[in-house]
């Protein structure tokens, strides 16, 4: 039972209320930031310069403010740590094992971001800290589980370790994308805003895992609605010019 007077105002105890008497755990982003090109899914990764986990790679990430909803503090990550803005952005999952972070009681909220390659390679690696890596996924279809990280530069494929349950978040992201992907539009958001229809074929069967019938899945995409030829053709290519396509209602973000 409350000690407060039963005639006392919200105000008055607003003004009286003591913040310190329980205790109150850290809230955090981290934000999974995928491309889907070269066949392989690929995520940015910033290395960690002090403890804990030091030397590890980490997710993009920060702690929410005070006057930010979780929405605003991944959006501000994005901006801040990668340089982007107006993506595909979703919230994953909350991560608040107890001991996952050594630090203090840390919760994190999960965000994934889908980027086409263009954009994706355009973030700046130049830093040693920061590196995109290539996704090994260990597991089949929507099993789930932990994945691995490796530096995605021609001139290293070395493993690149995680620190603290970030292989959890980033295998929930990629186990998210593979379920939605067959019914829900993010495919194009892997995409420019033009592509052919090879290229979403790609898209879908990096995502998977595995091929899919070029057959089949043209007449899918065709008869879904989704997307509509926008009467242009490649251009520059060693082959017969394919037509270029659109996504009818890319409004995701």
């Amino acid at each position: 039972m409350s000690d407060a007077p039963r005639d006392q105002t919200e105000d008055q105890f607003l003004e009286t209320y003591d913040v310190t008497a329980f205790e109150r755990p850290s809230v955090a982003v981290d934000v999974v930031i995928l491309g889907a090109f070269d066949k392989a899914l690929h995520a940015i990764v910033v290395k960690r310069v002090e403890h804990p986990d030091r030397g590890k790679w980490a997710l993009p990430g920060g702690f929410v403010r005070m006057d930010e909803s979780l929405d605003a503090a991944a959006t501000r990550v994005l901006a801040t740590k990668a340089g982007l803005d107006r993506v595909f952005l979703e919230q994953l999952y909350t991560f608040g094992d107890p001991g996952r972070d050594p630090r203090t009681r840390v919760i994190a909220v999960g965000y994934y971001a889908l980027v086409d390659e263009a954009r994706f390679r355009a973030i700046d690696t130049s830093d040693k800290h920061v590196a995109a890596a290539r996704i090994d996924v260990p597991w089949g279809g929507e099993t789930g589980g932990p994945v691995t990280c490796r530096a995605a530069s021609a001139a290293s494929t070395e493993e690149l370790p995680l620190a603290f349950d970030h292989e959890d978040i980033l295998g929930l992201a990629v186990r998210r994308v593979r379920g939605k992907i067959n019914y829900a539009p993010i495919g194009f958001q892997l995409l420019p805003d033009q592509f052919t229809l090879r290229a979403l074929q790609d898209v879908h069967e990096t995502v998977l895992g595995l091929e899919v019938n070029k057959d089949s899945f043209r007449r899918r995409m065709l008869a879904s609605g989704t997307l509509e030829a926008t009467g242009e053709r490649q251009r520059d290519v060693g082959h017969r010019p394919a037509e270029l396509y659109r996504f009818v209602r890319r409004s995701a973000v």
